[in-house]
């Protein structure tokens, strides 16, 4: 079976086509607002978590992701390896969190507490500039 962003031949006209709503079982939107373009995503290993729950209806793509989030991908890179909607990504992910089999976390601050702030910085390279 083809992915459904993939072009049909003329000889492939009998194969079904995957849409994507079937992916997700007719879900649209998730419920987390956590995940974000930018958003980190990791596979944690087994048993991990006291009591994993089940990933209910297991999609191929949910086992591609937790293959490929073995090292750490922003949710917009799953999303281009897997060639799905970030939208349809970010359920598939979703689903993966709450389950307890990869975790999602915004990347760190480039600033930390007591260290020089962004525009810190820019000030001292525009003053730096100037002096030339």
């Amino acid at each position: 079976m083809k992915h459904w962003t993939e072009v049909f031949d003329d000889d492939d006209a009998d194969e079904q086509l995957v849409r994507p709503y079937t992916i997700t079982s007719g879900r649209t939107s998730t419920e987390r607002a956590d995940l974000t373009l930018i958003t980190l995503v990791t596979t944690l290993p087994e048993g991990a978590t006291q009591a994993t729950p089940a990933v209910p209806r297991m999609q191929p793509e949910h086992r591609t992701i937790l293959a490929m989030c073995r090292d750490s991908k922003a949710v917009v890179e799953v999303s281009a390896e897997l060639r799905l909607p970030v939208a349809l990504t970010k359920i598939l992910i979703g689903d993966l969190v709450d389950a307890g089999r990869v975790s999602a976390r915004s990347p760190r601050p480039v600033t930390r507490q007591g260290e020089v702030s962004d525009m810190a910085i820019l000030e001292a390279v525009r003053d730096g500039l100037r002096q030339l």
